[in-house]
C-alpha cells in the first residue's frame, strides 16, 4: 500500500524542522513542493532549501505541482472554500496516483502544523473519501506560527486560570473580542480585523513573516499601535507581494 506523509515544517525558520520530521523526508520516494504562483514563490523557494538541507535519500525525487487560487467569496463563504478545496483534491488524487508505486511513500511539505488551521488533512481526507486510490497515513506536527510569534515576543500564551482562544480575522469583525478568552490569537487577517474592536485598550502582539529573516514584530496598546501596524502591513505586503501574520489580544491589567 501506498505510503503518505504530511509533514509540518514550521513557521518559515529551517531551523524548525524536527527530527522526526527530517526523518519523514528521508523515508520519502517523492516530495510533493505546492507552488502558489509567481507571488509566493519565496515559499516554494523555501521548501527546496529545506530540502536540499535535509534530504539525504539519494532516491528521493521531488514533484512541484500548481495551487489553483481561491477564488472571491461570493454567495458563501464556505462553498467558496469547499469549490477550492475540491479542486485541490483532484489534483492531490493524481499526483498519489500517478506519481507514487503501489508500495511508493511520498510526503507533502505543510507550513506550520497540518492540524492548526492548515487545510492539508481535509483535502487529503477527500482524496481518501473518493475511494480512486488507497493509502496509509501519518501526520508529523511542526512548530506553528503562533508559537513562533510567542517566542518573538518572549511571552507565554496563557495566563494562570485563563483560556485561550484560536480565531480568524472575520471571526473577530463579526464577534468582537471573546468575553470569557483571556488570550486571543487571530490568524488568518487580511483586513486588520483588531482595527474594528471597540474596546481600544487591548494590548497586541504582533507578527508577521515569523521565523524567517523578514519577521517583523510590533506590540503595545492597541488604540496606539494598531495604526502603525496596518502601515507597516501594507507596505511589507506591497513589497513582498504576500503577506503572513498572526498576533495576540489581550485586556490590559487582567
Amino acid at each position: 500500500m501506498r505510503k503518505l506523509f504530511v509533514i509540518g515544517i514550521g513557521a518559515g525558520n529551517p531551523d524548525h524542522m524536527t527530527v522526526q520530521a527530517i526523518n519523514a523526508l528521508n523515508r520519502a520516494d517523492v516530495l510533493f513542493v505546492p507552488d502558489k504562483g509567481a507571488r509566493k514563490s519565496d515559499l516554494a523557494e523555501l521548501r527546496r532549501q529545506i530540502c536540499d538541507r535535509f534530504v539525504t535519500n539519494p532516491k528521493s525525487r521531488r514533484v512541484e505541482f500548481d495551487v489553483p487560487v481561491r477564488a472571491e467569496p461570493t454567495s458563501s463563504y464556505r462553498v467558496t472554500v469547499d469549490d477550492w478545496h475540491e479542486a485541490i483534491a483532484e489534483i492531490y488524487e493524481g499526483l498519489i496516483r500517478d506519481e507514487l508505486a503501489e508500495d511508493g511513500c511520498g510526503a507533502f511539505l505543510i507550513w506550520g502544523d497540518p492540524s492548526l488551521y492548515d487545510s492539508a488533512l481535509r483535502i487529503v481526507d477527500r482524496v481518501r473519501r473518493r475511494g480512486n486510490v488507497d493509502f496509509e497515513l501519518e501526520v508529523i506536527p511542526g512548530i506553528t506560527a503562533i508559537q513562533a510569534l510567542a517566542a518573538a515576543h518572549a511571552t507565554a500564551l496563557n495566563r494562570i486560570g485563563d483560556s485561550i482562544l484560536v480565531t480568524t480575522g472575520r471571526r473577530l469583525t463579526e464577534e468582537g473580542l471573546p468575553a470569557n478568552a483571556g488570550s486571543t490569537v487571530v490568524m488568518l487577517d487580511g483586513k486588520c480585523a483588531f482595527n474594528t474592536l471597540a474596546n481600544q485598550d487591548v494590548f497586541i502582539q504582533w507578527g508577521a513573516y515569523l521565523g524567517t529573516p523578514d519577521e517583523i514584530t510590533l506590540s503595545g496598546r492597541l488604540g496606539d499601535v494598531g495604526a502603525e501596524i496596518e502601515k507597516v502591513r501594507e507596505a511589507a505586503r506591497r513589497r513582498k507581494g504576500w503577506i503572513m501574520d498572526t498576533y495576540l489580544l489581550r485586556k490590559l491589567g487582567e
